[in-house]
């Protein structure tokens, strides 16, 4: 497990044994191709971190229709879920395996503990999360600002 976790940047600056460490505290899961990971709404407890396959990130409209917003494959060494690590609150999308996929997974409730025992490495953890979520913040709002210019425009072709 130790060197899967060595290819993801949010822990490939720490050393083997804190990365030992953290190995103790997370679970290897496996999901089927079309399995939900993570259901939007359901409250989150756990972040995944995506060793192998393809997943989709989708999110359902006021009409209750599912999309897909994103794709995440192993090759990007991603993580999702990463949320409810922070605020334990409701998910914002669903996670579906679009590949049969391999996961390691931790739970808030250890993630608090490790970074309660190293806190060094645990703030640098929470440093990379934060960036990561400020970045996505970021990007949400310039989409936002780009559909409200859209409809604007629209509205005033419309005379």
């Amino acid at each position: 497990m130790v060197n899967d976790l060595r290819s993801f940047p949010m822990l490939a600056e720490m050393n083997s044994k804190d990365l030992e460490n953290l190995s103790e505290l997370m679970k290897q899961e496996n999901f089927p191709a079309g399995s939900r990971i993570i259901e939007e709404g359901d409250i989150g407890d756990t972040m995944y971190l995506l060793v192998d396959g393809t997943v989709e990130v989708l999110k359902t409209t006021l009409y209750g229709e599912e999309y897909v917003c994103a794709t995440l494959k192993d090759e990007y060494s991603c993580v999702f879920g990463e949320i409810a690590l922070i605020d334990h609150d409701r998910r914002s999308a669903t996670v579906r395996a679009k590949t049969d996929c391999r996961t390691f997974s931790i739970s808030a409730e250890d993630f608090q503990r490790y970074c309660q025992e190293f806190p060094a490495v645990g703030c640098r953890l929470l440093m990379f999360i934060a960036t990561n979520l400020c970045r996505n913040l970021r990007q949400e709002n310039e989409n936002l600002l780009k559909v409200y210019q859209a409809l604007v425009d629209e509205i005033e072709n419309m005379d």
